[in-house]
């Protein structure tokens, strides 16, 4: 299929955009890459002298036997040879250390970005394929500042030199010799162009199959429980199959490119040998000629074939280069953070001012919502599955801004205020109460890392953990495995809890945060919310009564909408859409906490 002009001005600009990167990476490297070049330089030249002697050596020490030169071109041979090994380990040694330098520092810059990046951008993204764009991609620049350029512009340099050697030993078999290496330049412009959109699609698959191996490991109980292993065979397999297909397609552009710099290799052997025999015989080349050219071709053609090798390694590099920047190109969300205010300090007045959101174009999830969270007050936001409680808790979060409308904090727009230092104020316990694989204390500290010892045993007997972490050998210096699958759901979100009593926060959002306790543990741990929310503005998304009964107003929201307002009593008393929620939770605890079995009438105001 003939590729679209829209698909080749998108290419062009992507190549561009992957020459200006690598330009930046060798310009951040220019030291080391200059003393490389340096030591390269030496190093070819030296290389050069041995290939000089062969003909004086021929032609003279032999041809004339002149048993006087012997001694003085072995020694220059041998002093050559000291030093150009010398140079190599120096080059190898400071190229070596150049590269993994490189290496190091786009890790750092791109982990830095992704960790920069919108919430949303990790809702449409697998994990895995983030883990390879941060890790693998920037393997490629081993390849340019390492060995590769340098290596292409010695290849370059000996070659250039070569030639000149060449033409002025017999011109008429250079000019036909660098007809081969034309059709040799041809060949590599053609392995460049195919090859780089296989490397391009290799890092996808490879990131793909590593997002879809994180979700299988992460989430093998569901897998085994459902005996779902055999499809998740199949999906992998499906995978690597791809992979397998990438890597022939690579492997044969790769194979066809070494194929044709052999064949290029054994053409030049045979214009050696008929062009070269015939000038011998005429006399317009001694011997001695023909062994020094016969050498010299090799410092030329040697290069030339080299220079295959380190395109390859270079395209491919070129592809990581491409993924990287793609990812860096997305905006961040504190981009353009130090032209926005400083906030030091925070009350935690909150005002929504007519605000919508949404999603996906034309899909609104919030539609004009308009209320005020003054200081210290506690906001209940209820409604059914996809009201939009969630979305509008992101919005206090800054995880999302406003399509339309504003959210003022204390009289300024959050949109106004950097990122860093408003959520530096906040606290939050979410639904999933993600732990990280360390220690008890550790998950704690996490929201306050200078955190003295005491202050984390505070926090977590706040939270009510004493209550099982008494029970653990090592207590708060238990490992609590990857995601905190050691502890049960309750045992999880009371770290959490512990998390973001220790923040201290102005502004603390609560995200289902007693739905995983029964009714024993969440009585322990009511009195912990109660004292964290004093004097806080907290916002919370609940279904339990008694977290909703203390809340100074209630948002009740319907297809992103706020459909009623008010205190628990009030809401009741009106018997509208709060009361309906509202009763059938009831139900829901009376059946599960209290009476299992028995049906009680609905509750009254």
């Amino acid at each position: 299929m003939k590729p679209h002009a829209g698909d080749a001005k998108k290419s062009k600009a992507s190549l561009k955009s992957s020459w200006r990167e690598m330009r930046r990476l060798l310009y951040e490297h220019r030291g080391r890459l200059a003393l490389g070049l340096a030591l390269l330089l030496v190093n070819r030249l030296v290389g050069l002298v041995l290939p000089a002697t062969s003909k004086l050596l021929v032609d003279d020490v032999i041809g004339k036997r002149e048993v006087e030169l012997l001694i003085p071109l072995a020694l220059a041979g041998g002093l050559a040879t000291v030093v150009q090994a010398a140079t190599g380990y120096s080059l190898s040694q400071v190229l070596g250390v150049a590269a993994q330098r490189a290496i190091n520092e786009m890790r750092k810059e791109v982990q830095s970005h992704v960790g920069r990046l919108p919430v949303r951008y990790y809702d449409s993204t697998q994990t895995g394929v983030l883990i390879s764009r941060i890790m693998n991609d920037a393997e490629g620049l081993r390849n340019l500042v390492g060995t590769g350029i340098v290596q292409l512009v010695g290849g370059l340099v000996s070659a250039a030199i070569g030639i000149g050697v060449l033409f002025w030993l017999n011109w008429r078999l250079t000019l036909a010799i660098l007809v081969a290496l034309a059709l040799f330049g041809l060949a590599m412009g053609w392995a460049f162009k195919v090859l780089r959109p296989l490397f391009r699609e290799r890092s996808k698959i490879q990131g793909e199959i590593t997002g879809r191996l994180n979700q299988t490991l992460g989430g093998v109980r569901v897998v085994k429980a459902y005996t779902a292993e055999p499809q998740e065979e199949r999906v992998f397999a499906a995978n690597v199959d791809r992979l397998f297909d990438n890597v022939r397609r690579s492997m044969t552009g790769v194979s066809a490119t070494t194929a044709f710099s052999t064949a290029i290799v054994g053409l030049i052997g045979v214009l050696l040998t008929i062009y070269g025999g015939r000038a011998i015989l005429e006399g317009a080349m001694t011997l001695g000629d023909f062994v020094m050219y016969l050498v010299f071709i090799g410092l030329v053609v040697g290069p030339v074939v080299q220079i295959a090798s380190i395109s390859t390694q270079i395209t491919e590099a070129f592809a990581g280069l491409d993924r990287i920047r793609e990812i860096r190109e997305v905006a961040a969300e504190d981009e353009g953070d130090e032209a926005r205010a400083a906030c030091a300090e925070l009350r935690g007045d909150f005002e929504f001012e007519n605000v919508s959101y949404e999603y996906d174009p034309g899909k609104p999830v919030l539609r004009h919502i308009s209320f005020r969270a003054p200081v210290g007050s506690t906001t209940a936001l209820v409604g059914s599955s996809g009201s939009g409680k969630s979305t509008l808790a992101g919005l206090v979060m800054a995880f999302h801004r406003p399509l339309a409308g504003r959210v003022l904090v204390d009289g300024r727009d959050l949109a106004s205020l950097r990122l860093r230092d408003y959520r530096a104020h906040l606290g939050v316990v979410l639904q999933d109460n993600f732990l990280f694989d360390g220690t008890i204390a550790e998950n704690i500290a996490f929201s306050r890392p200078a955190a003295t010892r005491m202050e984390v045993e505070q926090a977590a007997a706040l939270a009510h953990c004493d209550e099982f972490v008494a029970r653990f050998e090592k207590g708060l210096d238990t490992v609590v495995g990857e995601r905190g699958i050691k502890l049960s759901g309750g045992q999880r979100q009371r770290v959490a809890i512990a998390r973001a009593l220790l923040a201290n926060p102005r502004v603390l959002i609560l995200d289902e945060a007693t739905s995983s306790l029964d009714s024993e543990s969440e009585a322990m741990i009511q009195d912990a919310l109660a004292k964290l929310r004093t004097s806080r503005t907290t916002f919370v998304i609940a279904h339990r009564l008694s977290t909703i009964r203390a809340a100074d107003q209630i948002l009740v929201l319907e297809g992103g909408r706020i459909v009623e307002q008010g205190r628990h009593s009030e809401l009741l008393a009106r018997g509208g859409r709060y009361r309906e929620l509202h009763d059938r939770q009831y139900r829901f605890e009376a059946e599960r906490f209290v009476n299992p079995g028995e049906e009680l009438a609905p509750s009254q105001p």
